[in-house]
């Protein structure tokens, strides 16, 4: 009698999760949609607010971000559709990392800079239709950003179900990595704390290693994001130092969630720092702000693979367990 019980539960939690990831993963590409036509258009000439995007650097951006829309799309019909779950694990996994790095920072930033960016624009002379389209993107990318990390979740816990639950002792796993998770973590852990410090100091107003010549540059949006890159820095340091450490939190999801979100903000953020054409606008010393970007790309692969050999030891783990379990019933 239990025993049915317990199957029941578990099979009414595998149903609410389907549930989710179906809801959730149409709701992340409709919402997608607007934000990939305009950037589709955007692409061949039609309806460009300003001279300086139809020049070919910013018309091959826009193709970019296109092609990044079509396949959230793709991604998000995958997270509720059968076909799916048959997926290379990297061919899911690599892209939501960089779309949820990318798109659950902004989401938490889009109230305060997606106003003040329609508002820049227009004083600087954007046509009026801008402001439209720049709607539309901040729809686009705020609904996608609550929909497809959900749809995501749903998926994963479905698919690697050692991706949730709580913290669990490996250390006498065979072939465990923990020893080099303890020594990665801590290492990059500081390195994380101390590219948060440069940055929040930077947010906060200070000058050192501003370029004195550009302190005027240092706009909302370039306070704003230099704020997100350090708490989220600050986040994965910690979110690393708990998941690799020996006296674990019970609590696994939100620290395992903090290092994902923060490992693909760092990566992306800071790769799309560096391949824009126009980063030498930015304020800070070329030197500093080269090796900042740097640093966030190498903490945010890091931190990134830190987590998958974690993943990995709480599956080994799960797995041992599981055939402990079976061995008992078996002579029971």
């Amino acid at each position: 009698m239990r025993y049915d019980r317990t199957t029941a539960l578990k099979e009414r939690q595998v149903s609410q999760w389907s549930t989710m990831r179906r809801r959730y993963g149409y709701g992340a590409a409709i919402s997608v949609m607007p934000y990939f036509l305009i950037k589709i258009a955007w692409t061949l000439g039609l309806f460009i607010p300003t001279e300086q995007m139809g020049d070919t650097s910013w018309r091959a951006i826009n193709a970019a971000t296109a092609i990044i829309a079509a396949i959230g799309i793709l991604l998000a019909l995958a997270f509720s559709m059968p076909w799916g779950a048959r997926l290379p694990a990297w061919l899911v996994a690599i892209p939501v990392w960089i779309g949820t790095g990318l798109l659950v920072p902004m989401l938490l930033l889009a109230p305060v800079l997606g106003p003040a960016a329609m508002l820049r624009d227009q004083e600087a002379g954007a046509a009026g239709v801008w402001a439209l389209e720049q709607l539309f993107v901040m729809l686009s990318l705020v609904g996608v950003s609550i929909c497809l990390p959900l749809a995501m979740a749903g998926y994963a816990r479905s698919r690697w179900p050692e991706a949730f639950g709580n913290s669990m002792d490996y250390s006498q796993l065979p072939g465990n990595t923990l020893r080099l998770q303890q020594i990665m973590g801590r290492l990059v852990g500081i390195g994380c704390i101390l590219l948060g410090m440069i940055k929040v100091f930077w947010a906060a107003g200070g000058t050192i290693g501003i370029d004195p010549a550009r302190l005027e540059e240092r706009d909302m949006w370039w306070h704003l994001l230099t704020l997100s890159t350090g708490a989220w820095s600050f986040a994965g340091a910690w979110g690393l130092i708990v998941l690799t450490s020996r006296s674990r939190s019970r609590r696994f999801v939100p620290r395992m969630a903090a290092v994902w979100v923060s490992s693909g903000m760092l990566f992306s953020y800071n790769l799309f720092s560096a391949i824009r054409t126009d980063s030498q606008l930015s304020p800070e010393h070329p030197v500093l702000r080269m090796l900042t970007t740097q640093a966030g790309i190498i903490f945010g692969i890091v931190m990134g693979m830190m987590l998958v050999l974690v993943l990995h030891d709480r599956r080994q783990a799960m797995s041992e367990q599981h055939q402990v379990l079976s061995s008992e019933n078996e002579a029971i």
